[in-house]
C-alpha cells in the first residue's frame, strides 16, 4: 500500500481528505446511534459519556504538553491547532489572556449527518452530543468556562465556541 507524503499534496486536497475523514467519524456516529434507537436504546444514556470520556482524555493530554496550563493564550495556541482550523474554517476573534473565541464557518459532522438524511432533529441533537467532546477537553481546564453559541447544526451560520479565564482561587 503506497502511502502519500502530506507535505507533497496541495493544501487544498489535504483539507478535503481531513473533512472527508471526519465526515466518515460522523457517518460511523450516526449509524451507530441510528441503529441503537431502533433497539430501544436512547442517545443519551450512553453516548454523552462515552463523548465526554474521549474529550477528557485528549483534553488531559493536552493539559500534560502545556507549560501553563492555567494560560489561556497558550491553550489558545494548541486547541483546534493546525489542519483544524482551516478544515472546519475557524475564525479567531479573540486569543489573549481573558479569553478564547471561535467561529467555525464549516462542519463536516454536519454536513455528512445531512448527506445520510438525518432529520434536523437529529442533527442538533448529533451535534449536542459531539460537543461533549469538547465539554470533556474544556473540563480538564477548571481555569476556564466553556460557553456553546449557536451551531451550524441549528440552522446558524457559525458555531460559535467560547472561552473564557475564572477566578478558581
Amino acid at each position: 500500500m503506497t502511502q502519500t507524503n502530506p507535505d507533497t499534496v496541495p493544501r487544498e486536497e489535504l483539507i478535503e481528505e481531513i473533512r472527508k475523514a471526519v465526515e466518515h467519524r460522523a457517518a460511523w456516529m450516526y449509524l451507530l446511534l441510528k441503529g441503537a434507537r431502533e433497539r430501544g436504546l436512547d442517545w443519551d444514556d450512553f453516548a454523552r459519556e462515552a463523548v465526554h470520556k474521549t474529550g477528557a482524555i485528549h483534553g488531559g493530554k493536552r493539559r500534560e504538553t502545556m507549560d501553563d496550563p492555567a494560560s489561556m493564550l497558550e491553550f489558545s495556541r494548541s486547541f483546534c491547532a493546525g489542519n483544524s482550523r482551516d478544515v472546519f474554517e475557524m475564525e479567531v476573534l479573540k486569543a489573549d489572556e481573558e479569553g478564547y473565541y471561535l467561529d467555525f464557518h464549516y462542519c463536516p459532522l454536519v454536513n455528512a449527518w445531512k448527506k445520510l438524511g438525518a432529520s434536523p432533529d437529529e442533527i442538533k441533537h448529533l451535534c449536542d452530543i459531539a460537543m461533549d467532546g469538547d465539554r470533556g477537553k474544556a473540563d480538564q481546564f477548571p481555569e476556564f468556562e466553556f460557553t456553546l453559541g449557536t451551531t451550524i447544526a441549528e440552522g446558524d451560520p457559525v458555531c460559535q465556541l467560547r472561552f473564557d479565564k475564572i477566578d478558581i482561587s
